[in-house]
């Protein structure tokens, strides 16, 4: 490749390289996407140090463990000793002054973006040795290291481009420069394509429709966007005009400002598509439209569409259209909780693939695959499927194998109880690049799951109104992922919001994108939102139908995880036992954890149609009744007051009526008229000398004062009571006092507790006394 306009590259490696043949080492990395020219420049660096008279080493990375691989064949180059698999630093000094010992060297590392984290790591430690010989490290890599200094190769301006496409006229140079960003790789196989057609007098059309994507899924190529937009203003057939406004609306999709633009503009394509009849057109056109107007709710009309598409590509005899509705009908059907068709779907795609030699489609079945398996819980499976998928993707140069690959080593992390905070930073990483605060929402829940839930809370808070304002095909994925945190910590008002958004999807899968991630049945989120509003009976029909799909499709992990939230709501100890031998056999580790209450924590919890209290050593069965209502919802809130009336009544907000007085204000002139007599009588008894009269008058006084005084309030005020309130101060009190008594009676220890430490009155609260846990589960 000619090494038009990277003036400032080949600068910095001649530099690089006058200084190792002075003697002293240093290193540079190049970074940039495929066909910036990284390796046309690593060739020039080799043939510049072999006219200094520098040996020249060069180590490839071809896959994710090349790393360690590449850096013994180096060594074994120059006849030193390899490095064993956990290098200390002993080793890596050795190794470097081995390398350097013959004097001055290039050694060149290609495409290190390719090796694992542990060959990375030891890249930083090695070349920062060997910089303080004389040995010269250039480095090239597709994604920046952070190992200064680094130059980033950007697309060629416009008129450096035209120097490189010297063949070409000026418009077809601007229309590979709009499609390429200027990329001298990508705009050379463009120049070549063009060169091929019999007239390029409509370059920009033929590249408009024609060159592949630069970006990942939801990102946007802003180059293809342009060169789409240009197009689209052009006079151009009907089928023309119709593909193009349907490439246009799909490339429009990360856009999110750009909906309704999108809907305009699919609606036009499909318009024209119709008119001219033509199956190949129709079907390309139709398959844009399912892209750009990706709703959640439309899952049968993909399925309808997907099925469409499959037939007009058959008339076509267009290979590569009938894989497009062959994958859209995988995707619908996976939606709609059929797995068993979606996975008949898959097998028809990917033999499909195979006869079409479409490698990206191999690719494609591969992360379906890993997903499936991680699903049923054949986990040894799925990681090697994703190993198989990440080497793969980048062999084929797949723009999304990382996030592929992230988000199906996070989903199975998740499953078995292994986020890290490694996994946690990864998504929030996506979450940047990428738009929609999706990723947020994952990292909210992959925070909930290990344990981190007030953070998950306050990221719940930060992202729930952008990801409630949001569509697209991530978006019930997020959904759900808020609505699992929501269901731990999150306000009513919050997780009421996210059922709301939920409820339409019941009896479907959570599917992400195109099904390279399934979350489980929406109703499992449903289940667990409605919980924790304390809607038990919405809960359990939920988790019921959940428990159903989940059997109907064989998907253990999610089986175990609700049947054990299902146990929340009901307390049946079957279902907790059963979700214990299913996460017992697969490994489920946070949910074996979940399953055994730490050994301070007691628990009161259905069993059936009665309730069960687990103090420890201690169990006793209730009936259920108002007492045990009354001390669930008092345990749930150690040490805070709750009104008798809004204990009776089952919550807050019940009006208390005005209250009145003990004394009405008749009762309390008779008192004060009866003092006055009385005070008369006592100072005529006292004239005549009558101390047996004055003391009978005295006693009666002072009990008067004493009544009167019983009900005055401060500062002289009637004191008042309300009726209701009296009501439930009594109900509550005798009904608590019945429930802590059959307690006592099995189980003497919590009953002990509960007595010394419930306090009742017209405010009633739950003040741990010494001797109980240290914590409830109710």
């Amino acid at each position: 490749m000619a090494l038009v306009g990277r003036r400032r590259e080949l600068g910095a490696i001649e530099r690089l390289l006058d200084r190792a043949a002075g003697g002293v080492g240093g290193h540079l990395v190049l970074t940039g996407p495929a066909g910036a020219g990284k390796t046309a420049l690593a060739d020039a660096a080799a043939v510049s140090a072999a006219r200094r008279g520098l040996t020249v080493l060069r180590v490839a990375g071809v896959g994710a463990e090349s790393g360690p691989l590449a850096w013994n064949q180096v060594l074994r180059d120059v006849g030193a000793t390899e490095l064993p698999d956990q290098p200390a630093d002993a080793d890596l000094d050795r190794a470097a002054r081995d390398i350097a010992a013959g004097g001055p060297r290039l050694l060149l590392i290609d495409d290190v973006d390719r090796w694992n984290g542990w060959a990375l790591s030891l890249l930083t430690r090695l070349t920062s040795r060997l910089a303080t010989g004389t040995t010269a490290v250039l480095v090239t890599s597709g994604r920046p290291l952070g190992t200064a200094p680094e130059l980033h190769l950007g697309g060629l301006p416009e008129a450096d481009l035209r120097r490189l496409l010297a063949d070409l006229p000026p418009a077809a140079v601007h229309a590979v420069w709009l499609a390429t960003g200027g990329q001298p790789g990508p705009a050379l196989g463009l120049a070549a394509a063009l060169s091929a057609l019999p007239d390029t007098a409509d370059a920009l059309t033929h590249l408009a429709l024609e060159t592949s994507s630069r970006a990942g899924f939801l990102d946007l190529d802003a180059g293809l966007v342009r060169l789409l937009e240009v197009a689209a203003g052009r006079d151009l057939p009907p089928t023309t005009r119709a593909r193009v406004l349907a490439r246009l609306a799909r490339e429009l999709l990360g856009d999110r400002s750009a909906q309704g633009r999108r809907e305009e503009l699919t609606d036009e394509a499909v318009r024209l598509a119709r008119v001219a009849g033509d199956p190949e057109t129709l079907a390309e056109v139709l398959d844009a439209r399912l892209h750009a107007l990706w709703d959640p709710a439309a899952a049968e009309d993909r399925l309808a569409v997907a099925d469409e598409i499959v037939a007009l590509a058959r008339r076509a005899a267009d290979a590569r259209l009938e894989l497009r509705g062959l994958f859209w009908g995988f995707v619908a059907r996976a939606e709609l909780g059929d797995l068993a068709e979606a996975e008949e779907a898959l097998r028809a795609y990917a033999r499909a693939g195979e006869l079409a030699g479409d490698a990206e489609a191999a690719v494609v079945v591969v992360a379906r695959q890993a997903m499936l398996a991680t699903i049923r819980g054949r986990f040894d499976v799925a990681e090697e499927l994703i190993a198989r998928l990440e080497a793969q993707g980048h062999v084929i140069g797949l723009a999304d194998t990382e996030r592929l690959v992230a988000s199906l080593r996070g989903r199975l992390a998740l499953l078995r109880g292994d986020a890290t905070a490694g996994e946690v930073e990864t998504l929030r990483e996506l979450a940047r690049r990428l738009p929609g605060s999706y990723f947020e929402a994952t990292a909210a829940r992959t925070l909930a799951e290990s344990g981190r839930d007030d953070e998950a809370a306050l990221e719940l808070e930060r992202v729930l109104p952008a990801v409630l304002a949001g569509t697209g095909p991530r978006w019930l994925g997020a959904v759900a992922d808020l609505g699992f945190v929501a269901a731990r910590r999150g306000d009513p008002e919050a997780a009421q919001s996210l059922y709301d958004a939920l409820l339409p999807y019941r009896g479907r899968l959570v599917v992400w994108g195109g099904a390279n991630t399934i979350t489980g049945p929406v109703d499992d989120y449903l289940g667990r939102l409605a919980a924790h509003l304390g809607r038990r009976d919405d809960a359990r029909g939920h988790l019921d139908r959940a428990v159903d799909l989940e059997q109907r499709t064989g998907t253990l992990p999610w089986l175990a995880y609700t049947l054990a939230a299902r146990a929340e709501v009901t307390g049946a100890p079957d279902d907790v036992a059963r979700a214990r031998g299913i996460a017992e056999r697969l490994g489920l580790r946070g949910l074996l954890t979940a399953l055994t209450p730490p050994a301070d924590e007691w628990r009161l919890v259905r069993d059936g149609a009665d309730w069960v209290l687990d103090a420890g050593a201690e169990t006793v069965r209730l009936r259920d009744s108002r007492g045990v209502h009354y001390l669930r919802a008092l345990l749930a809130v150690p040490g805070q007051e709750i009104p008798a009336l809004d204990l009776v009544a089952g919550g807050a907000g019940l009006r208390v009526p005005p209250a009145e007085p003990v004394l009405d204000d008749t009762s309390r002139a008779a008192y004060r008229r009866r003092l006055a007599t009385l005070d008369e009588q006592l100072d005529a008894a006292d004239r005549a000398g009558d101390t047996e009269r004055a003391a009978a008058v005295e006693a009666e006084r002072a009990a008067l004062l004493a009544e009167l005084r019983r009900h005055t309030g401060l500062g002289g005020r009637p004191r008042v009571q309300s009726g209701e309130a009296e009501r439930a101060r009594v109900n509550a009190t005798r009904a608590l006092r019945a429930t802590v008594d059959r307690i006592a009676a099995g189980a003497p220890l919590a009953g002990a507790h509960l007595s010394s430490s419930l306090h009742t009155g017209r405010l009633l609260r739950y003040q741990p006394a010494p001797g109980g846990p240290a914590r409830w589960r109710v």
